[in-house]
């Protein structure tokens, strides 16, 4: 059994987990693979594929280049970049694990810290003979709308409550009770982006959700207010994102995921101001990785004596 193992950016999925347990050949690739061509050749003759999260889409057209492979891993247990219907016509089973849900809200609030209290420009500005530039905003008696109140969302409410923070949220399915029940105050759209200080995005990407954040949205926002978001790129309309940030009509974005990954050296997010921006790294802890590539290995055990476990179906 040939194993490969995409995406490990850190070189580091070898440490997080036994795999010397698989009566397998494991390979680890460290650089992102975009093209199909390359993907196809890189795989050719491996069994198994283990995908960390989105990176690496899984197509109809790439299903049918990779005629060795018969099991695809992904760490979580959605995976919005894998055509899991392909993946059955073709014969491959598809299995996932667990994602904690602590890792990427205590990411949200690095961002919204980072971006009111100046911390990256600061830092900066001390390790080259600065002192005391800017003046940060407050936490305390603000208001923080959550677009997305799951089990991300839910812990984000928290940690702004205990902040001293007033908590809006919203979802197109989101009911008064359950908002309330998560301490949420339930309001529609456009109250959200027009009375929060930081508004912060946890919502699930779909074609229905993509672009769910665009000019009005960010029209109806304080100028004094910012955007983070944590969860999709494409959630947000990048352009418009831009053009509010270029023109100053928002404080400033934090963002940790993109409509393009990695984010090409020429996008206009780069060069932008007021931002704070991370590569997708909200689900990038030790924790996390320990049960990605842990339940990964328990997953191609499991599979190669003909007992999968945690598979998704179409």
């Amino acid at each position: 059994m040939r194993v490969a193992v995409l995406d490990d950016y850190q070189q580091a999925a070898h440490h997080f987990a036994d795999w010397q347990s698989l009566d397998a050949e494991v390979t680890f690739l460290h650089e992102h693979i975009d093209n199909t061509d390359a993907l196809a050749e890189a795989l050719r003759g491996h069994d198994v594929v283990v995908a960390m999260r989105e990176r690496t889409p899984f197509t109809a057209e790439r299903f049918e280049r990779l005629p060795d492979l018969r099991l695809l891993v992904t760490t979580g247990m959605a995976n919005a970049a894998i055509d899991v219907a392909a993946a059955e016509r073709h014969g491959v089973t598809v299995c996932g694990t667990q994602s904690p849900a602590t890792a990427t809200p205590e990411l949200t609030w690095g961002l919204i810290l980072s971006l009111l209290r100046h911390i990256p420009a600061e830092s900066t500005g001390v390790r080259e003979g600065q002192w005391q530039h800017s003046i940060g905003g407050d936490l305390y008696g603000r208001t923080l709308g959550i677009v997305g109140l799951g089990r991300l969302g839910s812990r984000v409410a928290t940690v702004g409550r205990a902040f001293g923070m007033r908590v809006l949220a919203w979802s197109s399915n989101l009911e008064p009770s359950t908002a309330r029940e998560r301490g949420a105050e339930p309001v529609n759209k456009q109250t959200l982006f027009a009375e929060s200080d930081v508004v912060t995005v946890h919502y699930k990407l779909s074609e229905r959700s993509t672009g769910l954040i665009g000019c009005e949205e960010l029209s109806w926002m304080k100028p004094t207010a910012y955007l983070v978001n944590t969860s999709r790129g494409p959630l947000i309309d990048t352009d418009a994102l831009v053009d509010a940030l270029v023109e100053g009509r928002i404080a400033g974005a934090g963002l940790d995921v993109y409509d393009v990954e990695p984010l090409p050296a020429d996008h206009p997010l780069r060069t932008a101001p007021r931002t704070v921006l991370t590569p997708h790294i909200g689900y990038v802890t030790e924790e996390t990785y320990r049960i990605f590539y842990g339940e990964a290995v328990e997953d191609i055990a499991a599979w190669a004596e003909g007992n999968p476990v945690r598979t998704l179906a179409p």
